[in-house]
């Protein structure tokens, strides 16, 4: 089982944005860190999780992902399959088909102070937009 903890941040509400995503497997530890242009905090927060499992599907296709957030509206999101905002259901929905690719996939909140390291290269994703 892979263990993915993702963090999605953004330099004003919508502004320069990046993810953070942080992997353990077997072990070993992988970083990644992604501009994401510019967007809103919350869209932030699920295109880190995109980010991640689109790395998990060239790295590790077929492995059983345990995904861990910060983000309550991200998870729960992703747990119920429903997303009040609109604005976000096209997001959600390419989670779910990226998701649906592997045999097992998990996500978890986690509270912000265990999400330190993804958070870290969230706002290193920021930098990377220049």
């Amino acid at each position: 089982m892979i263990e993915v903890y993702t963090d999605g941040a953004s330099s004003g509400d919508p502004g320069k944005s990046g993810a953070g995503i942080y992997i353990k497997k077997d072990g070993n530890e992988l970083e990644y860190a992604f501009p994401l242009g510019v967007v809103s905090n919350h869209e932030a927060e699920f295109l880190a999780v995109l980010k991640a499992l689109e790395v998990c599907q060239k790295e590790f296709p077929g492995e059983i992902l345990s995904f861990r957030s910060d983000s309550k509206l991200v998870v729960d999101a992703v747990e119920r399959n429903y997303i009040k905002n609109e604005k976000y259901a096209p997001l959600l929905q390419r989670i779910n088909e990226a998701s649906d690719t592997f045999p097992y996939f998990f996500m978890k909140w986690i509270p912000e102070k265990q999400n330190k390291h993804a958070d870290y290269l969230a706002k290193k994703g920021i930098q990377l937009n220049d």
